[in-house]
């Protein structure tokens, strides 16, 4: 896998094009996208104490928003291995960047981002971002806490 285009990631999610992903114009569906995001999102959540807090207290991660620029059209057969990082903090929100890429064709298929947006599920409400949470998002990411990067 072209592993260079993904350098500056610090997850990277792997998987198979199914022949069930692809569309009626023989590639894969555009919202099939968001499905390899949210995997390869998820996979990085996974790295942080996230879920725990989630299950022990109730905050943890909602979407707000998705952007998408498809770059070239995936098909079945393939590997693929998306990169996400987070590249923006705020008190109550981060945003995920992804990079797919293709390994039959060594080409970047897609990139995109998600605002995340933090949420008391109890009481229906955004709240901060746990602080393990951004300790572990430091760690991963290579930051100095007092110099994570914000939201435009």
């Amino acid at each position: 896998m072209p592993n260079d285009l993904l350098a500056e990631f610090p997850v990277i999610y792997e998987t198979e094009v199914a022949w069930g992903d692809m569309d009626a114009f023989q590639h894969v569906n555009n919202a099939v996208y968001l499905r390899y995001f949210e995997s390869a999102r998820v996979r990085y959540f996974e790295q942080t104490p996230m879920f725990d807090i989630m299950r022990a207290e109730g905050v943890g991660p909602i979407v707000h928003s998705h952007r998408i620029r498809y770059r070239f059209p995936l098909t079945y057969p393939d590997r693929i291995q998306i990169g996400v990082r987070v590249i923006g903090v705020a008190e109550d929100r981060l945003v995920a960047a992804y990079r797919l890429v293709s390994a039959r064709h060594n080409v970047v298929a897609a990139e995109g981002d998600t605002t995340i947006v933090f949420l008391d599920y109890r009481k229906s409400g955004k709240a901060p971002i746990p602080e393990p949470v951004l300790r572990a998002l430091d760690e991963m990411e290579g930051w100095d806490a007092g110099h994570r990067p914000g939201i435009a």
